[in-house]
Formats: C-alpha cells, sequence, structure tokens
C-alpha cells in the first residue's frame, strides 16, 4: 500500500511523527514530506491510498480530491480538530481518522492539575505571598481544597470526559451540562447532568470543555458568570468564543476574589493587549494545555496503530464520522 505524509507546515512531521513512528510506517509512507502544491506535481503521490499529516493538512475542495489523489481511502490525522477538512473527505467516502484522543490526554492532566492548584487557591495566595506571607495564610484558609467540593465541566466530550473519570480520585462531586452527550457517559463518569446555570451558580471551580461551534458562541452569559460563588474559579482550556471577554473582566474587577485561568483567548493573535492580560486574578497561558513536547508523538502513535488496524481491516478506534463533525470541536 502506498501513503504519504502531506502537510503545508512541513516541519510538523518530523515534530509530531517521532522517530519510531516515521520507522514504523517507512515501509509505507517512506521519508518524503509533501505540501500540497509539490504533491500536485508528483506522480508517486498521486498513488497514495493513505494520507498522513498533522497541523498544517491543507484544505481541498470536493471536487480537487480526485483529481490530486484518484486512489486515495483514508487520511490519518496527528492532531486534534479535523473540522477544516474533513467534510470534502467524508463526501466520497474517505475514511477520516483523527488522534483527538489522544489530544485529549494532556488538556484533561491540565485541567486538573489547575483543578487541585485552585481549590487551594493557589493562584490568588502565591500573588499575595510577594507581599505578606501573614495576608496569604489568612487567604489560603478561605478555600476548601479538593476533598468534596462541586466542579462543574461544560461540555463531555473527549476532554470533559476523561476529566471527570480523573476527578473520581479526589472524591468531589462533579456537575456536568453536555445535551449531546447520551446518558452512559454519566453513568460511565459518575458526573451529574446539570443545567449551566446550576453549574456556575453552585460550583467552586468552572472548567469549559465545550467545542467551538457555531451553536456554541456566547452561550456563556454574563449572568452565568456574576451568579458564581465568591472564590470560584473559572477555568477555560476550551475556546474563548463561548463567553464574551468584556463580562469577563467585569466580573474580575468587581469580585477580586474570583479567579480565571485562561488558556485560550477569543483573539489569541492580540493576547498581548487583552485587558484581561493586566487583571490580578486573571491568569493567561499561550494555549498549552494540548499535546506538545512529547506528547505529541502520541497522536502519531495513536495514527500508526490506526493505519494497522485499518490496513488488517480490523474495526477501528478513532474514525470520524459526517455525524460527529456536527458535534466535534
Amino acid at each position: 500500500m502506498k501513503a504519504i505524509y502531506l502537510c503545508e507546515k512541513k516541519g510538523n512531521i518530523a515534530y509530531v511523527y517521532g522517530p519510531r513512528e516515521r520507522q514504523r510506517l517507512a515501509p509505507y509512507a517512506g521519508e518524503a514530506v509533501y505540501s500540497l502544491e509539490e504533491a500536485a506535481r508528483s506522480p508517486e503521490a498521486r498513488q497514495a491510498e493513505a494520507i498522513f499529516s498533522t497541523w498544517g493538512m491543507p484544505h481541498l475542495e470536493e471536487a480537487e480530491i480526485p483529481r490530486l489523489f484518484p486512489n486515495l481511502r483514508a487520511v490519518f490525522y496527528a492532531a486534534g480538530s479535523v473540522q477544516h477538512f474533513a467534510a470534502p473527505f467524508l463526501n466520497r467516502n474517505i475514511a477520516v481518522f483523527s488522534a483527538w484522543q489522544a489530544n485529549a490526554v494532556p488538556v484533561a492532566e491540565y485541567t486538573v492539575a489547575q483543578m487541585a492548584l485552585a481549590a487551594k487557591g493557589y493562584f490568588r495566595v502565591q500573588a499575595l505571598c510577594r507581599q505578606s506571607r501573614q495576608d496569604a495564610a489568612r487567604a489560603a484558609g478561605s478555600y476548601p481544597g479538593m476533598y468534596e467540593i462541586k466542579i462543574g465541566l461544560l461540555g463531555m466530550g473527549a476532554v470533559g470526559r476523561r476529566v471527570a473519570d480523573m476527578l473520581r480520585a479526589y472524591e468531589c462531586t462533579v456537575l456536568a451540562c453536555d445535551p449531546y452527550a447520551p446518558a452512559e457517559v454519566f453513568e460511565k463518569t459518575g458526573a451529574i447532568p446539570a443545567t449551566m446555570e446550576d453549574i456556575f451558580r453552585e460550583c467552586h471551580i468552572v472548567s469549559n470543555h465545550l467545542p467551538n461551534l457555531p451553536a456554541t458562541r456566547g452561550v456563556i452569559t454574563r449572568e452565568m458568570l456574576f451568579s458564581m460563588r465568591e472564590g470560584a474559579t473559572f477555568l477555560n482550556t476550551g475556546r474563548g468564543p463561548q463567553l464574551r471577554e468584556e463580562d469577563l473582566y467585569d466580573l474580575l474587577r468587581e469580585k477580586p476574589g474570583t479567579t480565571a485561568l485562561l488558556d485560550v483567548l477569543t483573539d489569541e493573535a492580540d493576547s498581548d493587549e487583552n485587558p484581561l492580560n493586566r487583571l490580578p486574578n486573571c491568569f493567561i497561558t499561550p494555549h498549552i494545555a494540548g499535546s506538545m513536547g512529547n506528547e505529541v508523538h502520541r497522536m502519531a502513535r495513536y495514527m500508526a496503530d490506526e493505519f494497522f488496524r485499518w490496513q488488517a481491516g480490523q474495526k477501528p478506534m478513532w474514525q470520524v464520522t459526517a455525524e460527529m463533525l456536527s458535534t466535534m470541536a
């Protein structure tokens, strides 16, 4: 079977597909990495039955696919969201596989780590400690820790489910809201179905994992934010447009005991100029929750494993369907 690496950011292939996975795939994909323009000129690339890619996968119009890749049967995407490229392939009955579950692992780990720190008041207390250890210790006394607190999850996709599973070890109560998640998801994770309004009003920590879809933009209202309890923490590793940042800014100004931990913003290109960046109770990180460093090799392993399952006619684990696109991040 002939396969190729296709990516507009060609260095990402070497970054994501580590030496072990490149060696496993070498008999099929060789070493060459093609941009779309290079693939269009290559008779060898034209023979590809499978494409391996990652961040930088080009978007192809549906009519371009049979012209450029007449033998193509599958795309293996060693990254998360496939929204920007998958539909034309699926419309032509070309299988699409994604490492979205692999990318969920570090996001969930990052999220739970921040939750454990937030429940101790770490983010507020650490800043106070620079001024007065006594004031910091006094402030820390108002935080509950992780035991028997309420934590709210917005979205029970790959990340939300994994977070809920990990929180079992902390003996806390997990409330979750996801209109698309079947009942068995809540049963398996132990999360309690709740409305977004209840989650913001009752929980010590609220974590956003909603997919970035038109239906989810602006769903976190000003009223929800301002209903948060004293000393609560809002954590966002999902996407920025689920709320209006002006509302969050006002909340953090008016309720300085509230903390926001934001790994995503509505406009990440101009984050340095974002007013939230100047607030002492808002902590912004540059989209580091997802796979990075050695973690990216996990995504390549998922796709290599999936390729060999698919080639052997075995049941796939990480296939994306057209129906899934309506609710996936």
